[in-house]
């Protein structure tokens, strides 16, 4: 049986669901009753699990079966991004974290590597965070000393995020000191998004923002997005992990682009 971390109840939930994606992602198919008796569930909670997840883009449920979706819905989603790159993500949060100073206020994008900042956040209060991302609201929500502001609008239940014309008219009224934000993918010298919506949001963000961090692990410099919000000229700083090429690195510095890479344990 898999083990699931005994926390709160929420953080219980989401390991499991983010288990079961895993589980079916790597064998393509499963049984759902097998499902129940992997991770000790009823089978009640597990169609819950899996209509949360078939919601996020991640999964297909069909006649007791489960299986995984096409693989531009999956890439897409939340519970997928977040396990590629682990440990490059969080090296980029910890150095991205050093950016912030106490008493600033900050947008943070829904990106998995921006959520990973937030075990660094508690060390920088007094701080205002910025978002549009549910999963980062409800991590943030009770540290102490910090100001939490929800964007709302649309939600999407694939990136558990809000987005759209009222949530880029409420970034519109607000200035913040810096925006981290991540994107899909970084070609030519410009930065992409699968969604035009979610495109439109990180953009909001930056036009409102004093400075602007583009987080980017190695990977998004050989991946291609549809949609553009702009040039990497666009950003004050990138940060990227120690295995982006250095040709890469060398043309973000020739655009006038300071670059800051961190480095990966093991």
């Amino acid at each position: 049986m898999d083990i699931i971390p005994s926390d709160s109840r929420q953080a219980r939930r989401q390991a499991r669901r983010t288990l079961i994606a895993q589980a079916v992602l790597s064998e393509g198919q499963l049984r759902i009753e097998d499902l129940t008796a992997r991770f000790g569930i009823s089978l009640m909670t597990a169609h819950r699990d899996l209509d949360d997840l078939a919601a996020r883009g991640v999964l297909r449920k069909a006649r007791g079966v489960v299986s995984a979706a096409p693989t531009s819905l999956v890439e897409a989603s939340d519970l997928y991004r977040d396990t590629r790159q682990a440990p490059q993500k969080s090296a980029i949060a910890a150095l991205a974290a050093r950016q912030i100073d106490a008493g600033q206020a900050v947008f943070l994008d829904d990106s998995t590597t921006v959520l990973r900042m937030v075990p660094h956040l508690a060390a920088l209060v007094p701080l205002t965070v910025i978002t549009n991302a549910l999963t980062l609201m409800g991590a943030v929500k009770d540290m102490r000393d910090l100001t939490l502001l929800g964007l709302g609008g649309q939600y999407h239940a694939w990136c558990n995020a809000f987005m759209g014309p009222q949530t880029t008219a409420q970034i519109s009224r607000l200035r913040a000191d810096l925006a981290i934000v991540s994107m899909a993918a970084i070609t030519d010298g410009r930065v992409f998004h699968q969604s035009p919506d979610m495109a439109a949001t990180k953009r909001a963000m930056l036009d409102a923002a004093g400075r602007r961090i583009l987080l980017a692990d190695h990977t998004k410099f050989t991946r291609h997005a549809l949609h553009s919000m702009g040039g990497v000229e666009d950003f004050d700083l990138v940060v990227t992990d120690d295995r982006t090429p250095a040709d890469q690195i060398t043309a973000l510095r020739r655009r006038g682009v300071a670059v800051q890479i961190a480095a990966v344990e093991g």
